[in-house]
C-alpha cells in the first residue's frame, strides 16, 4: 500500500461509515480497505479512527487530517489530468444521483453526450427517488427536482418542470373530460406516491389559488414512468411532470385536460457539497448542463 490508497481509504470510511462501505465505493473487499487503514495509522505513528461494533469514529488526529484531505484529493486528481492532458480530456469517477423518471429519460443521455469527450471518464449514477447522502455514498453531484429542504449544500437551478393533467384519448371517451378540478372526485385518479402529498390529494389551482383536490383511484405507484404507463393503458388521470409526458402529449397518445388548473412548477438543482473543493469533473458536467440542458 502507498500512502495515497491509505488516504483514500481514510476518506471514504469517515464518509460511508464503515470498512466495508470504504471497500465498496473504492472497488477493494473491507478486509483490504481496514488493512490499508492499519498501515496508514502505523506509518503516521498515530490513531486515525476508533472502532466500535456499529460505526467509525475519528480520534482528534483523524478530524484534523480530514478537514484537509478530501479538497487534497481532489486538487492531486486536477494536477494529474492537467500533467496528463493530451486532448483525452477528464479521468476519475464522477457520481451523480438523480430521480429514478427524470434520470432515465434526461439525466442519463445528457451524461453520455459529457462522456463521449471524455473517454476516460467513469460514469457512476445512482437513480432513487429518496435523497442521497451525498457524503456518506460519496456523491459528487445530486439532482433535485421540486423545493428543496434547508441543508448545508449549494444548489445550482438548472431547470424547470411542471405538473400536468393528462389522460389517454381512450380513458376520456368512456369517461368524459373533467371540466372542473372538483370533477377529479368522479374520475379514476394514477397517484405518484413520491409527491408525498397529505390524505390523497394533488395540489392544483383552483380559481388562481393553490389547492389541494382530493382524488382516488385503483393505482398509487411511486414512478412517474409508470404514473405515464397507466395512463397511457387508458387506467385514468394523470398528474405527471411535464418532462415525463411531453412527448406523449406531441403525439396525441395523452391528452392534456384543465390546463388552467395545472399543478405548482417545480425548479430543478443540482445540489452539492459545501466547504469542499469542487473536483474538476464536476464543474466540467456543470458548465456541460449550462449549454446543454436536461429539459428543453
Amino acid at each position: 500500500m502507498d500512502t495515497l490508497d491509505g488516504f483514500r481509504v481514510f476518506v471514504a470510511a469517515v464518509e460511508t461509515g464503515s470498512f466495508a462501505g470504504a471497500g465498496e465505493r473504492l472497488g477493494i473487499s473491507g478486509k483490504l480497505a481496514s488493512k490499508y487503514m492499519a498501515e496508514l495509522e502505523e506509518r503516521l505513528g498515530t490513531r486515525l479512527l476508533q472502532r466500535t461494533t456499529r460505526r467509525l469514529g475519528m480520534t482528534v488526529a483523524g478530524e484534523r487530517l480530514y478537514q484537509r484531505l478530501p479538497g487534497w484529493l481532489d486538487a492531486l486528481e486536477d494536477i494529474r489530468n492537467d500533467v496528463k492532458d493530451d486532448g483525452r480530456g477528464l479521468s476519475g469517477t464522477l457520481r451523480i444521483s438523480a430521480p429514478v423518471t427524470f434520470g432515465e429519460m434526461h439525466v442519463l443521455k445528457s451524461l453520455a453526450a459529457f462522456r463521449s469527450n471524455h473517454p476516460d471518464l467513469t460514469i457512476d449514477l445512482r437513480l432513487s427517488d429518496a435523497y442521497a447522502d451525498l457524503a456518506a455514498e460519496g456523491v459528487d453531484l445530486a439532482i433535485r427536482i421540486g423545493q428543496l429542504q434547508n441543508s448545508a449544500l449549494i444548489a445550482r437551478k438548472i431547470g424547470h418542470t411542471a405538473l400536468v393533467l393528462v389522460a389517454a384519448p381512450g380513458y376520456l371517451e368512456r369517461h368524459g373530460t373533467p371540466q372542473r378540478v372538483e370533477e377529479l372526485a368522479d374520475h379514476h385518479c394514477i397517484r405518484d406516491t413520491n409527491m408525498r402529498t397529505p390524505g390523497g390529494t394533488w395540489p392544483l389551482m383552483l380559481k388562481g389559488e393553490a389547492v389541494r383536490i382530493r382524488v382516488g383511484g385503483h393505482f398509487l405507484v411511486n414512478s412517474a414512468r409508470s404514473v405515464r404507463e397507466l395512463c397511457l393503458a387508458g387506467e385514468g388521470i394523470a398528474l405527471a411532470p411535464d418532462y415525463a409526458v411531453s412527448g406523449a402529449i406531441t403525439d396525441g397518445r395523452l391528452i392534456r385536460i384543465l390546463p388552467d388548473s395545472a399543478g405548482p412548477g417545480l425548479d430543478i438543482h443540482a445540489v452539492y457539497l459545501d466547504g469542499r473543493r469542487m473536483p474538476r469533473r464536476v464543474r466540467a458536467f456543470l458548465d456541460h448542463l449550462k449549454t446543454e440542458p436536461l429539459v428543453p
